[in-house]
């Protein structure tokens, strides 16, 4: 109901438009299947479990990171491992695009899962199926959902600073730009509601949420006060200083993100745009109810992500090391 809502808001000859450059080239996930590995790969899921577990066990915030890196590959050209990458003679890559620069980390618990996992099946499994099931991983360890990974993605050649920029929305976008930036996807709104679920765990810079606790009107005031003793009003004073999208348990994968959203306390404009008023709030009031409900669609949803314009069958290559071509 909350999608469908959604999406009439937003006419489809405004959202092909829009999304027009973007969805040009894509190909099917019919390939994919979560027993892909299971002959050429058997140690695969717990060579890549031992890994992300020991991340994990030494910083918890690590957890948030990697599965970050899973939705900022797949928003961007596809999931196709080309936020890996790191710049080439032939191309500038992603990890200094706006949305990634001083943001995404973790790279090194990928290339540490990597090495791993060629020490038990050399040049087999992609990176970019890598980052799915580390995806997965981080999402169990913190105590949230397992789910059949679908594998049998293929590595990217190249990458894109200029598609990262246009393809990941900002912490700054209101509720047209989240849903058209999802429908861009080939994802429906009540995805993004669902997928905005990982903000449960994780840190954020204040360079992100400053606007929002000294400008927005719909922030609870305890949480705007104290957050701002952190974040200076002054632009670029302590930036780089951090706090927990999710107040509540930041390093526990489950529901109270939605809780949050309902009495105005999601940190980013972006997050507190889903409950403000508009079509997705009952999806939101849902989730903020049954942890099950969120639990059982955020399964669906990220699968969903990663179905986005895999590359598979001749498509692409399996690198060796994930932050170079072959």
């Amino acid at each position: 109901m909350a999608s469908s809502a959604a999406s009439s808001s937003f006419p489809m000859a405004v959202l092909s438009s829009a999304c027009v450059l973007v969805l040009v080239g894509a190909t099917s996930s019919s390939q994919l299947s979560s027993d892909y590995y299971d002959k050429s790969c058997p140690a695969l899921f717990p060579t890549v479990r031992l890994v992300v577990g020991a991340a994990i066990a030494r910083e918890a915030r690590m957890g948030a990171s990697l599965l970050r890196l899973f939705f900022h590959d797949c928003f961007v050209n596809g999931c196709d491992g080309s936020l890996l990458l790191d710049d080439m003679p032939t191309f500038i890559g992603e990890k200094n695009a706006t949305p990634n620069i001083n943001s995404v980390r973790g790279f090194e618990v990928v290339d540490q899962v990597k090495s791993a996992v060629e020490g038990v099946c050399p040049g087999t499994v992609s990176c970019a199926d890598l980052l799915a099931i580390i995806a997965r991983d981080s999402v169990l360890t913190l105590g949230g959902p397992w789910w059949p990974v679908k594998l049998g993605r293929r590595d990217a050649r190249s990458a894109s600073q200029s598609a990262a920029n246009a393809g990941i929305p900002p912490p700054t976008s209101n509720l047209a730009q989240i849903i058209i930036s999802s429908a861009c996807a080939g994802l429906s709104a009540s995805d993004i509601v669902t997928l905005a679920g990982a903000h449960t765990i994780g840190l954020s810079r204040c360079t992100n949420f400053r606007d929002r606790v000294y400008n927005d009107t719909n922030i609870d005031i305890l949480l705007a006060q104290t957050r701002k003793l952190s974040c200076p009003g002054i632009g670029g004073v302590g930036d780089d200083n951090l706090a927990p999208l999710d107040f509540r348990s930041p390093v526990t994968f489950d529901n109270s993100y939605y809780l949050n959203l309902v009495h105005g306390r999601g940190l980013l404009h972006s997050d507190q745009q889903l409950f403000s008023g508009g079509p997705t709030d009952a999806l939101v009031e849902l989730y903020s109810r049954s942890p099950l409900a969120f639990y059982e669609a955020f399964v669906v949803s990220i699968t969903r992500m990663g179905d986005i314009k895999p590359l598979t069958g001749s498509n692409g290559e399996i690198r060796r090391n994930c932050r170079r071509v072959n």
